[in-house]
């Protein structure tokens, strides 16, 4: 007896004391779910005693004090109408927080995605993707719930399955961000394509062996480059190999929905990679810059900055490649490739940007550390600058430099939180995982046709060498380049994965490899869609343009009846036309100097420009601030009816297709909108190109487009353009800023006949200048110090005949008839707006033996003509140079050994002297009656009885 209750207890101690809980809580898992337990546990409880005879289940402890805590939340005045209303209301609450963890993942799953491939990224805790959060728990687990929006082709399932699924779609390499956009129809649109994948792109065998031959390629090129020419700086890709199978799945996918061309811009990481890898260059021809051997012509430029074209054979058949040219201001290519694409839609009519795509490609810390981002993201929607959408990627390298502290870099969370401003999504994925980055590729490119907006793919990744091959990154960044040393190629890890997987054999790697290496060797291309017979329908035709010399005069006559009937035609407005009281009187005016009763001012000859070129076939774009009306006032190419505000444009009635003369008010920004002029500018030879600052110092801030772009384009990479800068520049007392283009900027960066410099002074002038712009074969960039005074100054009007006849003079002598050259004593040279200051105070003193000339152009330096103006004044002794800039500013510095050239090639032995205003550090004097008292002191300089 007393033995069996010792056995007894002995077999069933361990179920009471301190134990009864643990078991309480296994017992409880055990009705829930048997698998939950262990197998001595579930047999155990499998021996319990059921109750006789009936066929309830037993319930748990603790779902019975769930069940006694809800009734003590119950009202005692309402009925309990049964079990199921309790419970149901609970749940019910629950399905609730389900659809709000649901949200949760989407809104922040980013934050816990596997980005960094170096896993160093510091991630903050979320804690709303915790179950307690939404007051949800573990013992949730097995609960089914419905799945809502969720798109996992299941309405209802378990907590746990819920909560798996959106770990792997939202919390695995790729972190997805696009619930910040408004527009519900392209979050919806998003969760459908990502959702169903369950994380798990799904690729099939021939698309994952793609893959592992194009990294092989991009991690192929790195090491023979390394192994041929070690330490020589290059960029390199290694660490972001994942771009070249980005980047070739984005062309051959965008092929195949029809797109004929496709203009890529970039900085310098990984660009030879690419040049290579992606748009065909020869191997040979890249070993050649390496070794010197490269033949260029004027300055060349370096082999990172390059740019390439080609065409290569996709699905949807051939599509040309374009690499646009980039220095070393990394991402002020982003608006000029906008630009370049804009130009070929326009040419090919393509409005919905279907057929050209542009693809940027940038860096992390000059995407978030650069302005010109933000302005280009600006423009994306806009009618002047839109392309129908931009694929952003980002070679997220996580450091900039020797900066890879987020606090230093930026005070964002993520390098792409400015793409955020226009709502675009962003996808950041772990760069070592390239069938993710494949899937994004392809979910990028699927929405930008979708929905013809910008998308950004930050490919997070890092760099294996620093910042190029001679640097040493370990100094500032030990930790990341110890973990770096130790980690295989992104290459070798999913070559290892596809050898687990089965698609290829370790033979078979190897074979990839040295394959690759011999067509390197050989020099062969190593892009196998690239065409070698192209279609050159495809390509902007240049040679009409090229080969040409610079010449100071070319015929821009037209015939005064062509003339006339042009002015006569856009001066007849629509009856049911409502103007302004003030354009309606500029109106009547333009009527009347159509009909040759007045003479026409600066304005009107303009758009006659305009309207001549128009009907040659030639494009006009014209845009910048406030340049339909103008921002003096005197354009007014744009008409807004005052009841209606309908635009009326006179200048499209003469043509068409309305596009062939676009105007555009920009957004107000320089530097991005001056690129993508330029951009455009080098895509469309037949159109006269114009931005026009709204006052001429705000092409400061465009100061990198002009110094690395429009003065040296040509020299640098043989890249002609057309483009036309409108300065508004003139000594008006209006300030500092406001006076002065900064002329002597451009001055000091001509050389080699780069750019044209021009300070036309009468309407006949604007008139012949803008149509040589674009009737003469040469192409080069062409800077107007634009008036503003003189817009409507009385003594700048020419009559038709004028315009009608003769081109445009870079030289224009003295006018006045009662100057004859035998009295002349003094010759005095000038440009812009004091040529009429002069002669108003020459004429009220009265003064015959002053002869003023004025140099219309003064890049190229017009020394034959000014010697053929000068020659007759054989009494001269005294000449002066006059200008309303400061002595350290304007045309003086850069320009006074061309006239000396002259004066000594006419064998006059004079010295050339100055007269303006003093060296100043500001352009400008900012009170009115300092300026006043600065013109009267120079004018005495040049015109008084001193020397």
């Amino acid at each position: 007896m007393h033995n069996s209750i010792m056995e007894l207890m002995w077999s069933s101690g361990h179920l009471s004391g301190g134990n009864a809980d643990y078991v309480e809580q296994l017992y409880d898992q055990y009705l829930k779910d048997p698998g939950q337990v262990s197998e001595e546990w579930r047999e155990y409880f499998d021996t319990l005693p059921k109750i006789a005879e009936q066929n309830s289940v037993d319930v748990s402890h603790r779902e019975v004090q769930e069940y006694f805590k809800l009734l003590g939340k119950t009202s005692r005045f309402k009925p309990v109408l049964s079990n199921d209303v309790v419970v149901n209301s609970e749940h019910e609450n629950k399905q609730v927080q389900v659809l709000h963890l649901i949200s949760s993942y989407r809104v922040r799953g980013h934050q816990k995605a596997t980005l960094d491939p170096l896993s160093l990224m510091h991630r903050e805790r979320v804690p709303d993707l915790e179950l307690d959060f939404h007051n949800l728990s573990l013992a949730d687990n097995s609960t089914v719930f419905q799945t809502g929006s969720l798109h996992i082709n299941r309405e209802t399932a378990t907590l746990r399955e819920i909560v798996d699924v959106l770990e792997r779609i939202y919390c695995g390499s790729i972190g997805y961000e696009f619930m910040h956009i408004v527009d519900l129809a392209q979050k919806h649109w998003i969760q459908k394509r990502i959702e169903p994948k369950h994380g798990n792109p799904g690729f099939k065998t021939e698309v994952k062996r793609h893959i592992l031959e194009r990294l092989s390629a991009a991690e192929g090129l790195e090491k023979h480059l390394d192994s041929k020419y070690p330490g020589t700086k290059r960029f390199g890709l290694e660490g972001g190999e994942s771009l070249i199978p980005l980047v070739d799945e984005l062309i051959q996918r965008a092929g195949s929905y029809g797109v004929k061309e496709v203009v890529i811009g970039m900085a310098h990481r990984g660009r030879l990679n690419m040049l290579v890898n992606i748009l065909g260059k020869n191997p040979s021809e890249l070993f050649s810059e390496f070794e010197g051997r490269a033949k260029y012509k004027s300055s060349g430029d370096v082999k990172y900055h390059q740019g390439f074209s080609s065409n290569i054979m996709t699905p949807g058949g051939e599509v040309h490649l374009a690499m646009a040219f980039n220095p070393s201001h990394l991402e002020i290519v982003s608006p000029v490739v906008e630009g370049s694409v804009r130009a070929r839609q326009d040419r090919r009519k393509d409005t919905l940007g279907h057929a050209v795509i542009p693809i940027s490609i940038h860096g992390d810390a000059a995407f978030a550390g650069q302005g010109v981002v933000m302005e280009t993201f600006q423009m994306s929607q806009t009618r002047a600058y839109g392309t129908g959408g931009t694929v952003h990627i980002i070679i997220n390298n996580q450091v900039g430099f020797t900066t890879n502290r987020r606090d230093d870099a930026r005070s964002t969370e993520y390098c792409t939180d400015v793409a955020k401003m226009v709502q675009a999504p962003i996808f950041h994925v772990n760069a070592d995982d390239p069938e993710a980055v494949l899937f994004v590729t392809q979910l990028a490119l699927d929405f930008r046709y979708e929905f013809k907006k910008d998308v950004v793919i930050d490919l997070v990744c890092y760099r294996r060498r620093g910042h190029n091959e001679t640097d040493e990154p370990a100094s500032t960044q030990p930790v990341m380049y110890t973990k770096i040393r130790q980690m295989p190629t992104t290459r070798a890890l999913y070559a290892d994965r596809m050898i687990a997987e089965g698609v290829v054999t370790a033979a078979e790697v190897d074979e990839l490899n040295s394959s690759y290496r011999s067509a390197l060797d050989t020099g062969s291309h190593v892009v196998k869609s690239l065409v070698k017979e192209p279609n050159v329908e495809m390509f902007v035709d240049w040679n009409p343009y090229l080969g040409h010399t610079w010449a100071s005069h070319y015929n821009t006559s037209i015939k005064l009846e062509t003339l006339q009937a042009l002015a006569r035609k856009i001066t007849t407005l629509p009856a049911n036309l409502t103007l302004h009281r003030q354009v309606q009187k500029l109106a009547d005016d333009r009527a009347k100097m159509a009909a040759g009763e007045l003479a026409v001012d600066w304005g009107f000859a303009e758009t006659l420009a305009y309207a001549s070129i128009l009907t040659t076939g030639n494009r006009v774009r014209l845009t910048g601030q406030d340049v339909g009306r103008g921002t003096f006032s005197h354009r007014h190419a744009v008409l807004r009816d005052q009841e209606s505000e309908e635009e009326y444009v006179p200048l499209r009635s003469l043509v068409s297709d309305p596009k062939m003369f676009s105007i555009y008010d920009s957004l107000l920004s320089e530097a991005a909108v001056l690129a993508f002029e330029y951009g455009y500018a080098t895509t469309t030879p037949n159109a006269l190109v114009i931005w026009e600052a709204q006052f001429g110092d705000f092409a400061n801030c465009a100061q990198v487009v002009i110094d690395q772009f429009i003065t040296s384009g040509e020299q640098k990479w043989q890249r002609l353009c057309g483009l036309t800068m409108l300065l508004p520049h003139g000594y008006e007392g209006q300030g500092p800023e406001h006076s002065s283009a900064r002329l002597e900027r451009f001055l000091q960066m001509c050389a080699e006949q780069n750019i044209q410099v021009c300070l036309p002074t009468t309407s006949a002038q604007v008139f012949h200048m803008l149509r040589r712009q674009v009737l003469c074969p040469l192409r080069k960039p062409l800077v107007v110090m634009s008036p503003k005074s003189l817009l409507r100054h009385k003594e700048t009007t020419s009559t038709l005949e004028e315009m009608a006849n003769g081109s445009f003079q870079v030289v224009i002598g003295e006018t006045d008839s009662d100057i004859t050259p035998e009295s002349v004593e003094r010759v005095i040279l000038c440009s812009g707006k004091v040529y009429y200051d002069l002669r108003a105070e020459r004429r009220n003193r009265g003064l015959k033996n002053i002869a003023i000339i004025r140099l219309e152009q003064l890049y190229p330096f017009p020394e034959d003509d000014l010697r053929d103006s000068m020659k007759q004044y054989a009494n001269v002794s005294d000449v002066v140079w006059c200008q309303e800039e400061p002595m350290n500013q304007g045309a003086w510095y850069s320009s006074q050994h061309h006239m000396r050239n002259v004066i000594q090639s006419l064998g006059l032995t004079v010295n050339l002297r100055y007269a303006g205003r003093d060296a100043s550090a500001a352009p400008a004097a900012g009170y009115p009656e300092l300026h006043n008292q600065q013109l009267r002191a120079f004018l005495e300089q040049a015109l008084g009885q001193g020397k």
